[in-house]
């Protein structure tokens, strides 16, 4: 990794927000409650991949500046989930100035995964109850539940109850977090959906009809999927060489897809760590902007796992498939 002169702190214990594993969870016995589709859900996600598919129809009538448009809003709306709502807001792994808040609240509002507020609550219940009951996209119940399935369904009581008790304050605290939240429809509807289609057919004369389509809606669509593989793929495909009994795993498709979240073993043993890998820049570009913001002093502190720890861990937990590159 080229010298930025990035300082990464040391972590400590007290740092720590709500996201390592509880294990005096357990889980209620006797039969699960029954599943309650939510059909509204059922029919906007059936008609947005109906539309994502008809968009890639109309790739080749797109003019190329389009589609580097698309690429442009495709990194920095998953940029407001990895580096945003994942890194910053649900594991404080990382500080970052007001500016560069505004900015990735603005790149969430574009991903629109449900906001920052919501998005960094279930993230911890996810963490601190993998694969249980209380996991919002528990991947114990298979790969389409994991994947899309949870956003079709009623959650769980045990993933509503662990919410409410989570402590989250930090949060709340947060008036960029808030101020998302409260206005969150509407910087949704400008950063989802206006901006992308706007700025190509006001720039440079591309049709409404291929900007909706195109930058828009397929991209947006592209960037559920790069986040929902880290729930699916990247809990089930895969090799663990720093815990072999847990069920995140490291898979390089969902590395390169969300742009450096899919070395997730790593990342839910070190769920502090601000690079989510210990390989620094490689197929993590998420690392690589948090590290430019931290140059730009727009960001500082961010937590790093000692390379004595990682290696320690390996040792004591790993599948034995580690490799130091």
């Amino acid at each position: 990794m080229p010298d930025m002169d990035i300082k990464a702190q040391v972590w400590r214990p007290e740092q720590s927000v709500e996201d390592v594993f509880d294990h005096s969870y357990k889980e209620k016995e006797g039969p699960k409650p029954p599943v309650v589709i939510v059909w509204r859900n059922v029919i906007l996600m059936t008609l947005l991949h109906t539309g994502a598919l008809y968009g890639l129809l109309l790739i080749p009538s797109a003019s190329v500046f389009t589609l580097i448009w698309t690429a442009v809003c495709f990194v920095y709306s998953a940029l407001g989930i990895t580096a945003g709502a994942h890194r910053l807001w649900s594991h404080r792994s990382y500080k970052a100035s007001l500016p560069l808040r505004i900015f990735l609240a603005f790149a969430n509002s574009m991903a629109f995964q449900n906001d920052i507020y919501e998005w960094s609550r279930d993230h911890r219940v996810h963490h601190k109850y993998s694969e249980t009951d209380a996991d919002p996209h528990n991947a114990v119940r298979g790969f389409f539940f994991a994947h899309i399935g949870w956003l079709l369904v009623r959650k769980h009581p045990d993933v509503i109850e662990k919410g409410r008790k989570l402590e989250i304050t930090d949060l709340k605290a947060d008036k960029v977090v808030m101020f998302q939240r409260k206005h969150y429809k509407p910087s949704v509807l400008l950063m989802c959906f206006f901006v992308p289609m706007a700025v190509p057919w006001f720039l440079w004369g591309e049709s409404l009809w291929v900007a909706y389509f195109v930058p828009t809606v397929l991209r947006y669509t592209l960037v559920l999927n790069a986040t929902w593989l880290v729930n699916s793929a990247a809990h089930m495909w895969g090799n663990r060489p720093y815990d072999s009994k847990i069920n995140p795993r490291e898979n390089r498709f969902v590395t390169f897809s969300a742009i450096g979240e899919g070395f997730h073993n790593y990342h839910h043993t070190f769920p502090f760590d601000y690079a989510t890998s210990e390989f620094g820049w490689k197929l993590n570009l998420t690392t690589c902007f948090i590290d430019l913001m931290c140059f730009l002093k727009l960001a500082s502190d961010p937590k790093r796992v000692s390379r004595e720890a990682v290696l320690a861990r390996v040792q004591r937990t790993g599948d034995g498939s580690h490799r130091s590159g």
